[in-house]
């Protein structure tokens, strides 16, 4: 039995409104506006993202694991083929999105990228969802 239910992943960034968008351009949803430092996206059949503001924030250096790292990042299933892999891979582009990791991909079914904050994410390519 669990003691809660989960609601919401939140990221703090210097732009509510604008990481809201980028996210609801990505997974669907439209982003609602608490006040100019807290928006809350519905994804479509998943959880909430949240966005609050903090001002001076320091984007993770990814790879980094010593200083600054990473702490978590959000996997994003963009189907089970390449197409599909690759159509999710110019979206995000053209959303805003900055490449960190595209290399190796057919070992690693996966790719890593930025977020217009520099919170790090992955395009994953499933096979068997």
């Amino acid at each position: 039995m669990s003691v809660v239910r989960f609601r919401s992943v939140v990221l703090d960034c210097p732009d509510p409104r604008a990481l809201a968008r980028f996210y609801a351009g990505v997974v669907g949803g439209t982003p609602e506006e608490a006040d100019a430092d807290w928006v809350v996206l519905h994804v479509p059949g998943g959880p909430r993202l949240a966005f609050q503001r903090a001002e001076g924030l320091t984007p993770p250096e990814w790879p980094r694991a010593d200083r600054n790292s990473q702490q978590f990042h959000l996997d994003f299933d963009c189907g089970s083929t390449w197409e599909e892999m690759d159509a999710a891979h110019e979206k995000v582009l053209a959303l805003g999105a900055r490449p960190l990791d595209l290399e190796d991909r057919e070992k690693k079914d996966f790719q890593v990228y930025a977020d217009p904050a520099g919170h790090p994410f992955c395009l994953c390519r499933i096979e068997n969802p």
